[in-house]
């Protein structure tokens, strides 16, 4: 079973999440505050972080930057307000998911599966390494090249990735892509796909011009399209 630590301050909500994931199989690390969780990342070695959005002195969003330098750490955020502003930051941050608190143990472990599904799981059967443009995808590799530089990529946006540029030219909306690479169904969630859109693009496109691989088609959604 996956190793999870967990990073939040609320102690009900920690001892009840670490309690439902271990009853489950799961092996748990709980801490209460984000320098204890990144202390935790090093020694404890996890499979997937579940962080606290809302934590005292050192934030979640700032937890999950600092993650970020580093590593690309399946990350999901908890949230205790479903508020826009909230959760895109916490996206645009760098996390892979997010769910609002509170939350069962049940839908708890089911987006565990679904991000770490992302990470493991083929996309399709094309040929191992494609080129487009200064952009090298090896699929087989879950590796990303631009201009002969490696490309560090959360799950999430090597998923949204991979998922696009299978079939490049073909609009993809953002519930086909939600359901697609984050397993999920539900409407609102397509935030999801417009962060993990800016987070991608800031990595492989020329900041100094329009998206040249991750157009958008207003109405309809996005596409792989190398120009």
């Amino acid at each position: 079973m996956p190793r999870v630590l967990l990073v939040e301050d609320d102690p009900s909500v920690r001892e009840g999440v670490e309690l439902g994931l271990r009853r489950r199989g799961h092996d748990v690390l709980a801490t209460a505050t984000g320098e204890a969780g990144l202390e935790a990342l090093r020694a404890f070695r996890p499979d997937l972080l579940l962080l606290d959005l809302m934590l005292p002195a050192m934030s979640g969003v700032e937890v999950c930057c600092r993650v970020r330098e580093t590593s690309q750490l399946p990350i999901i955020m908890l949230t205790a307000r479903g508020d826009d502003v909230d959760i895109v930051v916490g996206l645009d941050a760098g996390a892979d998911d997010y769910i609002v608190k509170p939350a069962r143990t049940e839908v708890i472990e089911a987006r565990i599966r679904a991000v770490l599904r992302s990470v493991e799981a083929p996309v399709d059967a094309r040929p191992a390494v494609e080129h487009h443009g200064e952009l090298h995808i090896d699929r087989a590799g879950h590796t990303v090249l631009r201009s002969g530089a490696p490309v560090a990529l959360a799950p999430s946006e090597l998923k949204l990735l991979l998922h696009l540029s299978a079939v490049p030219e073909q609009v993809f909306s953002r519930q086909r892509l939600l359901e697609a690479v984050w397993a999920h169904s539900y409407h609102s969630d397509v935030r999801l796909v417009d962060a993990c859109v800016r987070r991608l693009r800031t990595k492989i496109e020329d900041p100094s011009g329009d998206p040249r691989y991750i157009q958008t088609l207003r109405g309809f959604g996005y596409r792989f399209g190398p120009l």
